[in-house]
């Protein structure tokens, strides 16, 4: 048998060498692959164009954002009669009288910090804002997590709605109530005085005032909180529970691994918000009450600015109070904030 050329000696012919790409040839495939930079900004959609397509939706927006601008940043600027002595009557209109106000620097806080009452009403809201963050922050997560064992959809959804319902009460309300119960004239008074008991009334109890505003406060908010809380369970699968109850995991233990993982994110990120909403645990709740339990159990930040400012005519200190009571919760959002991030949470925002 003859050898053709090329040929080896059982026939067959050898691969074909491959050639080695030239450098043209990789340039060319690298500017097919990397577009110029004249080209990416050809790609991108003008703003014009993007102003008119997304024109709609910016004026649907333009409300929202001029309500946002007049009554949130524009208030901001008034924030210049801390450092005055305010006088609304020193011009024509208030606006006018801030320009014709007397300018005194940092007195109005030095005056804060020489201020027993001040400290008095500090110390009234940490320690109710500690305790609410004790007493009433987990109840949400609890209800929904008992809320979101129920297998019944409409047992769930009962209970859930009966929840949900004190949440549109009115403070008013919300102290009518309570008094009907726990007042002296309540239905518990009534009830111990027909068996022959002492008087009761709970309403105008100092003591147990700081208790008695928390109770409130789960009642009529914690409704908001069951629902946030289960829209977070809505978005866990079905399937890490199958899995875990596959791998011998009990009730608890599913709880604990899979649930409450779920629920970090939203508790951090509430959390947060509440850590930074510390120095305002009410104004209309406790205003309603005081004269009830008096000045002494019932004083907060906001109801001493409302009495300097509104009752006491002292529009400067009572702007002091409110500027160190806001600077002071922003502190403590980016705090909470930054502790958020230590612990591997997103919180308000990114890193």
């Amino acid at each position: 048998m003859s050898l053709t050329a090329g040929s080896r000696p059982d026939g067959t012919r050898p691969p074909a060498a491959v050639e080695e790409p030239t450098a043209a040839v990789a340039a060319t495939a690298a500017k097919a692959q990397v577009p110029p930079k004249e080209s990416r900004k050809a790609g991108r959609t003008p703003w014009r164009v993007r102003l008119r397509r997304d024109r709609a939706l910016i004026l649907m927006t333009l409300p929202a954002l001029a309500l946002l601008l007049l009554f949130n940043y524009v208030p901001l600027l008034g924030n210049v009669v801390a450092f005055q002595d305010y006088d609304p009557y020193a011009a024509s209109n208030g606006v006018t009288a801030i320009f014709h106000s007397p300018w005194l620097g940092v007195e109005q806080f030095s005056r804060l910090i020489d201020d027993p009452l001040f400290w008095d009403a500090t110390q009234n809201t940490v320690v109710l804002f500690l305790l609410q963050l004790v007493l009433f922050f987990p109840i949400p997560i609890a209800l929904a997590l008992l809320i979101n064992s129920v297998i019944r959809p409409r047992v769930r959804a009962v209970a859930q709605a009966i929840m949900y319902l004190p949440h549109f009460f009115s403070w008013v309300l919300v102290v009518t109530v309570f008094q009907q119960v726990f007042g002296g004239a309540g239905i518990i008074a009534q009830t111990m005085e027909k068996h022959g008991w002492g008087g009761f009334d709970l309403m105008t109890n100092a003591d147990l005032f700081k208790f008695l505003v928390t109770a409130q406060s789960v009642w009529k908010d914690a409704g908001w909180g069951i629902i946030v809380f289960l829209a977070a369970l809505a978005a866990v699968s079905t399937d890490l529970y199958e899995a875990a109850a596959m791998d011998g995991a009990g009730r608890w233990r599913r709880m604990w691994h899979v649930t409450l993982p779920a629920l970090r994110p939203v508790i951090a990120l509430l959390l947060v918000l509440r850590v930074g909403d510390a120095l305002s645990v009410g104004f209309e709740q406790f205003l309603l009450q005081r004269d009830a339990v008096g000045a002494g159990a019932s004083e907060v930040l906001d109801t001493y600015v409302w009495n300097m400012g509104i009752q006491n005519g002292d529009f400067s200190y009572a702007a002091a109070v409110g500027l160190v009571k806001g600077v002071i919760g922003v502190c403590l959002v980016l705090a909470a904030n930054k502790f958020a991030h230590l612990l591997g949470e997103q919180g308000v925002y990114k890193k």
